[in-house]
């Protein structure tokens, strides 16, 4: 670990990313060195944050007399298992003085005051950005550390977020809650149903602020955007060409790695694009065509 005096930043010796504390450059080693440092010393399972080994040693707390009836979650302390015992009974003392609504936790309520009054509390110590809320900033240090703690167990890939595993695993579950009310059709992410929405109601919500043309989805503003800036952000990493458009850069890939995915069914030609297959099974809608006649 070499230490940059100029901007008072520990860097890592490896792939060279600082960091302003040690805290955190120690924390992103372990991506590198795939330690796991924080072992249980009653069952050996080990961990690489601290804060998952402290949740994990509840499994082993005998001395937690404090077990929820309804769950069966324990706790150490009484006035925890109190606490937690409102989410259960749905009750909800705790009340904004702002706008009335309730919540079942003092930190809850504590949390919701910060819309309020606006503050960001919790800030990065690499990049200065600051959060509302303690979890937000944790899962924006994972930028930087490179970490993605929340693995699939199906597939094992990772995610910096537990909401992005959890909508990953719908792929798994084959699971689409969300359900349009107009057409019935039903979407794996509610950002699907939203932009699907579009379609019936007939709003273009994303306007260009070059020439005004408006635009359904938030994607397609993006790629049209790139027509007025001239930017070209999709490489290829083999010849150095460089694509407007993501799925242009893949068209072009296919040149160098001589694929041909797209396959007639009739005669099992195949081409590089999809649009060179269409025009390719006119040849046989053409001859069957003058059979028939």
């Amino acid at each position: 670990m070499n230490i940059n005096t100029e901007v008072n930043r520990y860097v890592c010796e490896i792939c060279n990313q600082s960091f302003r504390s040690k805290y955190y450059v120690n924390k992103h080693m372990l991506v590198h060195t795939e330690e796991i440092p924080h072992v249980c010393e009653v069952c050996k399972t080990s961990y690489k944050r601290k804060s998952s080994l402290s949740k994990h040693m509840l499994l082993h707390a005998g001395e937690k007399a404090h077990m929820c009836e309804v769950c069966q979650i324990p706790f150490r302390q009484n006035s925890t298992l109190k606490q937690h015992m409102l989410v259960h009974t749905k009750e909800k003392p705790y009340v904004c003085e702002v706008c009335k609504k309730s919540f079942s936790q003092q930190d809850k309520l504590s949390q919701h005051l910060l819309l309020h009054t606006g503050e960001k509390p919790h800030v990065c110590e690499v990049c200065n950005k600051s959060f509302r809320l303690k979890h937000t900033l944790r899962d924006h240090v994972y930028i930087h550390t490179g970490e993605k703690p929340h693995v699939c167990e199906m597939c094992k890939k990772s995610f910096r977020q537990k909401s992005s595993l959890n909508q990953h695993m719908l792929i798994h579950t084959g699971e689409k809650p969300h359900v349009c009310e107009v057409c019935n059709q039903s979407f794996r992410l509610r950002r699907d149903l939203l932009e699907h929405v579009f379609i019936h109601i007939g709003e273009k919500p994303y306007m260009c602020e070059v020439c005004n043309k408006a635009f359904r989805l938030l994607r397609d503003l993006d790629e049209h955007v790139l027509i007025h800036t001239g930017e070209k952000p999709h490489v290829c990493q083999v010849c150095n060409k460089s694509f407007r458009l993501k799925r242009d850069l893949n068209k072009h890939v296919l040149i160098h790695t001589g694929q041909k995915p797209y396959v007639c069914e009739i005669c099992n030609k195949s081409f590089r694009q999809k649009g060179h297959l269409n025009t390719h099974m006119l040849i046989h809608a053409r001859k069957k065509l003058e059979l028939n006649m």
